[in-house]
């Protein structure tokens, strides 16, 4: 990573499924980030189905990933637009995968790259639903990587598939660990012949193989902490879901998930996206405003210094 990065540091808001309100949490982490004085760019990064642009009320640019992907834009500066609100930029995604659909790690870290110059303090990456590699990748290369899931039986399955498939691909993509990578990629297969069930078991078979390499995935294992917010919450059973997720992570994988808080259910969210406006700005007073800016001053003090040790 360029030492002369502008960019602070990268949030990316992933989850297993649509409709979990992914863009909500990034547009509204966006505008708390920039209302505390920060230069902010929110990057859509739903490619196929960008809709970020609407949650922050504005109409899709002119000029989109799209563009940069074909190359009838040099530069990322000029998909940046303002969103109408100070301090706040947004470089919308690309309207069709095709430009990044087989682009491999090394364009992708070099685009990655590109990102971290644009001239802002924080990236609010929105990232498409499910586990394709460029949306575990780009949740994998932010410095925060945030999951959010409703507290629903689909929903929290495919939040853990999720954050399973981002647990295995970051031990895959890390250089200390590449001797373990055939290991890896059995891991992440639950039939596999290997017999490796959990990562306890991928530990115990790398360590007796590569002794060094085990040390180095136990580091790694350590290094990785997601933070999860539960959202459309109505009651106490709904709360308790995200420390239940914990306890599971925890058990199964080793790491410790951290559950940074959640968002109330509430009217006000489906009114703003109806008309087309920020939630933050048409209901100040909203319950989920008050808890949006609560988790944004909770993540900038307890992972305010967090860089990415993958790049």
């Amino acid at each position: 990573m360029p030492v002369s990065s502008r960019v602070k540091q990268v949030w990316a808001i992933g989850g297993g499924k649509g409709g979990v309100g992914k863009s909500l949490v990034a547009s509204s982490f966006a505008v708390s980030l920039s209302r505390q004085g920060n230069r902010v760019v929110a990057v859509d990064l739903d490619l196929g189905g960008a809709n970020l642009h609407t949650s922050l009320g504005i109409e899709l640019p002119k000029q989109t990933l799209s563009d940069f992907f074909a190359g009838r834009i040099e530069s990322l500066d000029q998909c940046v637009v303002s969103s109408g609100i100070p301090n706040l930029g947004i470089i919308s995604g690309a309207q069709d995968s095709v430009g990044i659909t087989n682009v491999g790690r090394k364009e992708k870290v070099q685009f990655f790259q590109k990102l971290r110059e644009l001239d802002a303090d924080y990236l609010v990456f929105d990232l498409g639903a499910g586990t394709s590699f460029n949306t575990l990748d780009f949740f994998i290369f932010a410095d925060v990587g945030i999951t959010t899931m409703l507290p629903e039986p689909t929903s929290i399955e495919n939040a853990y598939r999720f954050m399973k498939s981002v647990y295995y691909r970051r031990l895959w993509l890390s250089s200390r660990l590449s001797r373990a990578r055939p290991l890896i990629e059995a891991a992440m297969d639950p039939k596999n012949s290997a017999g490796i069930k959990t990562p306890a078991d991928l530990y115990k078979e790398v360590n007796l193989l590569h002794p060094e390499t085990g040390m180095a995935l136990k580091e790694e294992i350590e290094k990785f902490q997601p933070k999860l917010v539960v959202n459309q919450v109505r009651t106490q059973t709904d709360v308790d879901i995200g420390f239940s997720v914990k306890s599971v992570c925890k058990k199964y994988f080793g790491i410790d998930l951290d559950y940074v808080g959640y968002l109330d259910y509430d009217s006000a969210v489906w009114q703003a996206v109806r008309r087309k406006r920020p939630l933050m700005l048409e209901f100040p007073n909203s319950r989920v405003v008050s808890s949006i800016d609560r988790i944004t001053s909770y993540l900038l003090k307890r992972y305010g210094h967090i860089r990415n040790p993958l790049l």
